[in-house]
């Protein structure tokens, strides 16, 4: 497996519920603008992408040295923000609410953002659960270690998702 290829379960842990494991990039811890999001789900549904127009000048040094250069690793996966809050909402809207979808973040800023990019609350049926208790450090480093990536929104939901427990 190379590091852009997904992390593929073969079906939820849970007969009741599907995780989906979220990832943000964004520009500043003390004023967040939306960099990129992706959103990986433990059987092996993927959604990434990438705001075209955020506030560059608003990107902190370590945002400038670390997450910006990984950009545009998937082509076509850049667009304004307004355009990828609809293909996001399309794409959240697609899932099947039985078994039951349940949004999972390792920080509180990640749903945060994402309910700012779609201007609201998840679609009805979907759950929300911070699981940063739930991730397994060790596993996240192998997983780290085997497929590279990090600070880059889909490497990182794909680590999580590979890492919880």
């Amino acid at each position: 497996m190379t590091p852009n290829e997904p992390v593929v379960h073969r079906s939820p842990r849970s007969p009741w519920k599907t995780r989906y494991f979220i990832d943000t990039e964004f520009t500043d811890w003390k004023d967040r603008q939306l960099i990129s999001i992706a959103i990986v789900s433990e059987d092996g549904k993927e959604f990434y992408g990438e705001c075209s127009d955020f506030h560059l000048p608003a990107c902190n040094a370590f945002v400038q040295a670390t997450v910006l250069p990984q950009l545009g690793s998937f082509p076509g996966r850049s667009m304004p923000t307004s355009q990828l809050a609809l293909e996001l909402r399309d794409w959240l809207l697609a899932i099947p609410t039985k078994p039951k979808p349940v949004l999972c973040y390792d920080y509180g800023g990640d749903y945060e953002l994402l309910t700012e990019l779609l201007g609201g609350a998840l679609p009805r049926g979907w759950q929300h659960e911070n699981v940063f208790l739930k991730i397994d450090p060790e596993r996240l480093a192998q997983h780290r270690a085997a497929h590279g990536g990090e600070h880059h929104a889909l490497h990182d939901a794909r680590g999580n998702a590979f890492a919880f427990l």
